[in-house]
């Protein structure tokens, strides 16, 4: 097992495990229930539909955290602060007597944990409470850093969330430290159970076997090992090739939504201040995570046996040592010593591979963190090293070093960016400290300045867009295309903008680009000639026209299946932003490889199996299990599968909203059977006649070989639910299109 481990605290950590946080097979103790995925392991997990449930939240469905926020004293939260960060505690002493290196451990590592190719992870939602990032071997010691904390969490209680905190804590040290701060937002609610995120295949913390193929990373992993939140210090699994590593650093940090200057800007100043702690070995030392620890630890982990446990006999990283000799003040001191020494491979004492300078007038530079008139010498990880070997790495560390002003604000850019990555829009922002400047990465959308269009003139614009030669299924197509690139895990994508009509999005081939043109084309005449009928100040954006034509469609099809009366709620007020509003790299991570709702999967380039990337999209979306249901069938029967596919439009009526769907799956009267010319592909035959009635993918038959989805679409094949069908899914309809409309909410 040692061959696999890439670190010294690794080890401490596999060794801490009890066998039931640690074995690929759990144990259950006499008496205690075993889930269904311990009898049927491939049996689908609707599991992510059911988190953050309201009766799960303490606070109540009517609690508005915004709200609080704003009556916070925010002025008031920060001395607080800044009083905790020089008021070392028994149990924990600061280093040099100031927390602020811990504190900003803390926050980067809430944050850090952002990826781009979902949106997953980040400060949001303060899941660094939770396992198993509680439990992280890269975050051994930050449940510290939390306790030291809870004085002022319990202070100012409900209108401050943790995720707000610990970011907040973090720009707080920073700028006790000398550092002058962009600013911060406020606005991350807290979450109230562990979110269910898939953080790699392996079975082993700090493995990293499984998730590389062909030497690439499986997406939508950013981090480089199971348990670590960027990648080993040490270098690519324990092994100390600071080139082999600076691959490793553009790989992680590039999936977390850094380039290479912000990479570099964020590594030098974060090492800027504290230390590594690496002063025994952690399998003499360390016991059980917070997840494995006993009850009377009260939730603490990691408790260190060595010496006095803490302070000089701190066991973290399992590296040892400060980069600068002022590690509690902003200086340039990290940069100067990486490239005015000259760097030899070492051990700490607990093992680790690390550097430290060959020059023996080094040795004395840096006072000891805890014990009076010991002094050592700087050390750099191969991470560190890797800035100066790398040829873009180094190019760019030595500009810092010859503009610390650079420097100062590349660092500062980056570090609002790391913190605030997660959170959407400006939209969302919270507080007095937000900053006045505007970064592509926030997907800006112009402010509305004109006067919204009235109910009569949302019926008249109705009107021109069903007389505009559009089918039902390219209207309904369209809309979907525009409202489905929203994530709900870190509020990007969605409708608001038009960006549906701008690179990249409109070449997408989910979005059908040869469809998608021209009906944008018809869209946007009737958007320019209704705009010039209007009075004077009021307008319509194509944003909002799409979000309504979509909604004209789902009517069209209401009608053809014998609704009366049916109308899509609607409410204008969506902006159009323009291509140079628009990072096309960035939004190129929205670029859908799956979309059940679509009956769309690439093949090349999804290893996970349809049903479960189903599921992860409705996830995005925010739907729970009953409206990812009830979409799904609705969608169906209005057929807007990529490319006009038929697989699934289990009905007579395609472009008609109808049960046909449900009742059809449901009927014995067809028998499905697996297609032998096409792998994936099932055909259902007429039991009597044997001939083909339907095609289907796995995601279509889901919904009848599913117990629990069974149960749902009994419900909406039932005859007597012809209303709640339709009810339900034009609520979950309009859920999607307003997923982004964060002035609604």
């Amino acid at each position: 097992m040692k061959k696999r481990i890439a670190s010294v605290l690794a080890a401490a950590f596999i060794v801490g495990c009890s066998s039931h946080s640690m074995n690929e097979h759990a144990k259950f103790a006499l008496g205690e229930a075993k889930p269904n995925s311990f009898w049927w392991p491939n049996e689908l997990d609707l599991g992510p539909l059911r988190a953050h449930a309201p009766n799960s939240n303490p606070m109540g469905e009517k609690f508005d955290y915004a709200k609080e926020f704003k009556k916070l004293d925010l002025n008031a939260v920060k001395a607080d602060i800044r009083k905790t960060l020089t008021d070392s505690q028994d149990w924990w002493p600061a280093d040099w007597g100031h927390y602020g290196p811990f504190f900003i451990r803390m926050a980067w590592h809430s944050a850090g944990t952002y990826r781009v190719y979902d949106g997953r992870g980040g400060a949001a939602g303060g899941q660094q409470r939770f396992n198993p990032l509680n439990s992280w071997p890269d975050n051994v010691s930050l449940d510290k850093a939390r306790r030291l904390l809870w004085p002022i969490k319990q202070k100012y209680g409900k209108k401050i969330s943790w995720a707000d905190l610990m970011v907040l804590t973090g720009n707080v040290s920073l700028e006790d430290m000398g550092f002058k701060t962009i600013g911060f937002a406020g606005g991350r609610e807290d979450d109230w159970e562990a979110e269910k995120v898939y953080w790699g295949p392996e079975a082993l913390m700090m493995g990293n076997d499984k998730r590389f193929h062909k030497k690439k990373l499986e997406k939508p992993l950013a981090a480089t090992h199971m348990g670590l939140i960027y990648v080993n210090p040490e270098g690519p699994n324990g092994n100390p090739d600071p080139l082999e590593s600076a691959k490793r650093i553009k790989m992680a940090f590039g999936r977390m939504a850094m380039d290479s200057e912000e990479t570099a800007a964020l590594i030098a100043g974060g090492h800027t201040f504290g230390k590594a702690h690496g002063a025994h070995k952690p399998t003499d030392c360390l016991q059980e995570d917070p997840g494995s620890a006993p009850l009377e630890n009260q939730g603490l982990g990691w408790k260190n046996k060595c010496g006095k446990g803490h302070s000089e006999d701190t066991i973290t990283s399992g590296l040892e040592g400060a980069w600068s000799h002022s590690p509690t003040k902003w200086t340039m001191n990290y940069l100067e010593n990486l490239y005015g020494f000259e760097w030899e491979l070492t051990k700490s004492p607990a093992g680790a591979h690390q550097w430290t300078p060959k020059s023996e007038a080094a040795k004395t530079l840096v006072a000891d963190a805890h014990v009076k008139g010991k002094r050592n010498p700087p050390i750099m990880f191969t991470t560190d090293i890797a800035l100066k070997k790398d040829p873009e790495f180094r190019k760019i560390t030595q500009d810092f070093l010859k503009n610390p002003k650079k420097f100062e604000l590349a660092f500062a850019k980056a570090w609002f960016k790391l913190t605030h990555r997660d959170m959407g829009p400006e939209a969302r922002y919270l507080g007095k400290d937000v900053p006045k400047m505007s970064f592509s990465w926030q997907d800006p959308i112009p402010a509305r300045k004109h006067k919204l269009i009235s109910r009569a003139e949302i019926n008249s614009l109705k009107a021109k867009i069903a007389k505009a030669g559009i089918s039902t299924s390219d209207l309904v197509k369209t809309a979907w295309a525009a409202a489905a690139s929203y994530r709900n895990t870190d509020m990007r994508g969605g409708a608001n903008g038009a960006r549906i009509r701008l690179e990249p999005q409109v070449s997408w081939a989910v979005n059908e680009p040869k469809m998608l043109k021209p009906v944008l084309k018809k869209l946007e005449s009737i958007q320019k000639s209704f705009n010039r009928s209007l009075p004077k100040g009021k307008k319509v954006s194509l944003a909002d026209v799409i979000v309504l034509a979509g909604g004209v469609g789902i009517e069209q099809a209401a009608k053809k299946a014998g609704y009366k009366n049916v109308t899509v709620p609607f409410r204008a007020g969506r902006m159009d932003a323009t291509q140079e509003q628009t990072d096309v790299k960035s939004f190129s991570y929205l670029e859908p490889t799956a979309d059940a709702f679509r009956n769309y999967f690439d093949t090349n380039a999804n290893r996970r199996a349809p049903t479960a990337m189903m599921v992860d999209k409705a996830d995005l979306l925010g739907l729970s299990v009953p409206e990812m249901t009830v979409l799904f069938g609705g969608l169906r029967t209005i057929n807007i599968n990529t490319g006009n596919s038929s697989h699934g439009v289990f009905t007579a009526k395609p472009g008609t909203l109808s049960q046909d769907y449900f009742v059809n799956l449901l009927s014995m009267d067809t028998k499905w059977v697996k297609a032998d010319e096409t792998k994936g592909l099932y055909k259902g035959l007429d039991r009597k006649t044997g001939k083909v009635k339907y095609t289907a993918t796995p995601v279509d038959l889901v919904f009848g070989s599913h117990t629990e989805l069974r149960a749902i679409a009994e419900v909406y094949a039932a005859k007597d639910a012809k209303r709640k069908f339709l009810n339900d899914f034009i609520s979950a309809w309009t859920k999607v299109m307003r997923n982004d409309r964060f002035d609604l909410k």
